[in-house]
């Protein structure tokens, strides 16, 4: 067993801006004494109206390590089959075994049943499914005797968005699986459903409309986010496991 007092280190994929989702999961790891291996890929933020950031990786990872973080961050094109090998080769290298796993980052372009592309399907199943098995098949086969824990973002949005809601629907499926499979090695998985949180993809009447809609009358941030991924990586939290969680502040109720 390792010291109660020995640092933990997290990989937190998706984390290539300073205002995304990602980030904010980062901030709270680093905060709660957590070391960190980040990815992050700008090709896909240069196909996304909020555009690239280049500056935005390198500020965030010494925002992180001004907190007594030690961290790393690595591109990872989750498209490529082979992405997830190197990175969790790097990883190791970098950063030694990993006990939290956090999945963060998407592709996601809006398209209906009868507009998406044969490419752009198979695309959003790489990323957020394959890509999603893998990283979780690695970080098993990494894990110490401690075992760890693993949390996965998912969506309900599937009506008019269907690659995105169809392959994080099968993200869920596999997730709840780990829960079962990696149990036996000290290892819990959940999802994790944040409801809207606007990072830069909505526009101002999206936003007041399901600000409206909202039983708090605001949309969830990045920082909300960040506290129950910290819960279900903590000690306390790490009883829960195979559980798709919604900590959407009422929205979806």
């Amino acid at each position: 067993m390792s010291s109660p007092d020995a640092r933990k280190t997290a990989l937190v994929t998706g984390v290539g801006r300073l205002a995304g989702i990602g980030a904010g999961i980062a901030r709270r790891l680093a905060a709660d004494g957590w070391d960190l291996v980040l990815t992050y890929w700008q090709d896909y933020d240069a196909r996304m109206p909020w555009g690239v950031q280049p500056d935005d990786v390198e500020r965030l990872a010494a925002e992180l390590q001004a907190t007594g973080a030690a961290v790393v961050a690595l591109p990872a094109d989750f498209q490529d089959p082979r992405a997830v090998d190197r990175l969790m080769s790097a990883a190791a290298a970098e950063a030694g075994t990993l006990q939290g796993l956090v999945l963060s980052h998407a592709e996601s372009v809006d398209t209906s049943i009868l507009d998406t592309s044969l490419e752009s399907f198979e695309r959003h199943f790489a990323v957020n499914t394959r890509a999603s098995w893998q990283l979780i098949a690695a970080f098993a086969r990494q894990a110490g005797p401690d075992g760890g824990a693993i949390v996965a973002l998912t969506s309900d949005h599937t009506a008019f968005n269907l690659p995105y809601g169809a392959s994080k629907g099968a993200l869920d499926r596999i997730v709840i699986a780990a829960a079962r499979e990696l149990g036996p090695l000290g290892i819990s998985a959940n999802v994790l459903n944040p409801g809207p949180v606007d990072t830069g993809w909505m526009d101002e009447p999206l936003r007041d409309e399901l600000a409206r809609r909202h039983p708090g009358g605001r949309l969830g941030t990045p920082a909300d986010v960040a506290g129950t991924v910290a819960f279900l990586l903590s000690p306390e939290g790490r009883w829960m496991s195979g559980q798709l969680v919604k900590a959407d502040g009422g929205f979806s109720a």
